[in-house]
């Protein structure tokens, strides 16, 4: 069993949290024992007989992005932190003197299961040692059996859910599973003194996963969920208004959604029935800037949770340096370090094949211990000096665990300040044992 064993709680808030939090603390592991069984982020995608890269040429990474359906504005700052990246490996020498190529492709959303399936079937015929994404768990679901099939590992950006622990040898995230989130996101409604909880979420591995976890551990607390402990919504719906009139119904203190684009509907339907939207609460599927799609305020307070440390200003203005239209850095950080892990493994491995980066992943991420480095370019003299690493990424994840997932994360928490925009609050952070 994996579990969340442990939190930490850093930034500005944390003095005045510091007591709560302890109280706090016994039930969280209590509640993670009993829901976060197999804990570790989002299929039917035929095999491939095909292979991986032979080794013997340079590196191609593959990037599996989504560029269009509901999780489109996860896009920019995925494509953009994936060319960083590699700029980043090529500017300190590439992979054994080689710089390395790169290959995109569309994932959709897991509404368009057609498209997640040709969209790694194009990667693959590029035959590239490793792909980096998807940001979805279901679309995951959808394809890891295909980049399995040629011996190519898959190492996730954004996929949460804890079915998918262990799932495969090919496959690996650097972000946390959904039982870490789920029980900070519990934690930071109980601390608010919520009493009576309403849950919209949509019928989504994702949306399914992290609600499980956040209704079992606030199962023993003082708070009552007073609709969504079962139902869901289709997350092709387009009209909130049966919805949103049965949560209004439920006379909630507050309102929990788990969504993706969906959210920006959902959040409309609720202003114009007068639910108060100053009392919403958001994950990271639906943590983004609503600046430009909400009159100023709508969200103001609002808390949010988005696994992974916050990025920083300086590395948020390197991936503008990529694409300037980025807004969202929701799983940058995670897309950075996913493809300096890939490139550090087949450096370590003297291979650019499929097979020897997924043997060398766990080393380079720090499994077998080793000196800590911060950067590709660091990390790289080191391996080259024939020491053993532990790569020290933007996340703060720990080594990869036997089921691939991170063996520690962070967990940020937003809230939304005037203007709809999440505003980093403090971090805590989980250990999965």
């Amino acid at each position: 069993m994996t579990g969340f064993t442990g939190y930490t709680d850093t930034g500005h808030a944390c003095r005045r949290r510091s007591t709560r939090m302890a109280v706090r603390a016994t039930a969280l592991v209590a509640a993670a024992a009993i829901g976060l069984s197999g804990l570790a982020a989002c299929g039917s995608g035929s095999s491939s007989s095909g292979s991986s890269s032979s080794g013997s040429g340079a590196l191609t990474l593959g990037g599996f992005f989504p560029e269009t359906g509901s999780m489109s504005f996860l896009g920019p700052d995925t494509v953009a932190s994936f060319k960083l990246a590699v700029k980043d490996i090529n500017a300190a020498g590439g992979v054994l003197g080689k710089d390395v190529s790169t290959a995109i492709a569309d994932t959709s959303d897991a509404d368009h299961a057609d498209q997640n399936t040709s969209g790694v079937q194009s990667l693959l015929a590029k035959k590239p040692g490793a792909i980096i994404g998807p940001t979805s768990s279901s679309v995951t679901k959808n394809i890891y059996k295909q980049a399995s099939g040629s011996k190519v590992p898959v190492i996730s950006v954004g996929a949460t859910s804890p079915s998918l622990s262990g799932i495969d040898p090919y496959f690996f995230r650097t972000i946390a599973p959904d039982g870490v989130q789920g029980a900070v996101m519990s934690n930071v409604i109980e601390q608010d003194g919520v009493q009576k909880l309403a849950i919209a979420v949509f019928n989504d591995e994702y949306g399914t996963g992290l609600r499980k976890v956040i209704v079992n551990t606030l199962a023993n607390s003082n708070v009552d969920i007073v609709y969504g402990k079962t139902e869901t919504f289709d997350p092709t719906e387009t009209n909130f208004s049966s919805l949103v009139t049965t949560l209004k119904a439920a006379k909630p203190d507050a309102i929990l959604v788990i969504a993706f684009d969906q959210t920006k509907s959902l959040v409309k339907e609720m202003i114009s029935q007068g639910i108060d939207t100053n009392k919403l609460y958001l994950t990271d599927g639906n943590t983004q800037d609503y600046s430009g799609d909400f009159t100023a305020g709508v969200l103001k307070g609002d808390s949010a949770t988005i696994p992974g440390a916050e990025t920083s200003d300086a590395f948020q203005k390197r991936v503008k340096s990529i694409d300037s239209s980025v807004k969202n850095f929701t799983y940058a950080a995670e897309t950075y370090d996913a493809t300096v892990l890939a490139a550090l493994a087949a450096q370590k491995g003297k291979s650019t094949d499929g097979e020897t980066i997924k043997n060398n992943l766990p080393a380079v991420s720090g499994a077998d211990g080793g000196t800590k480095c911060k950067s590709y370019k660091e990390c790289l003299a080191l391996l080259k000096s024939g020491k053993s690493i532990q790569y020290q990424g933007l996340t703060g994840i720990g080594p990869f665990n036997k089921d691939h997932d991170p063996s520690s994360a962070n967990i940020g928490v937003y809230k939304f300040d005037e203007n709809n925009k999440p505003v980093f609050d403090h971090s805590q952070s989980g250990k999965v044992s």
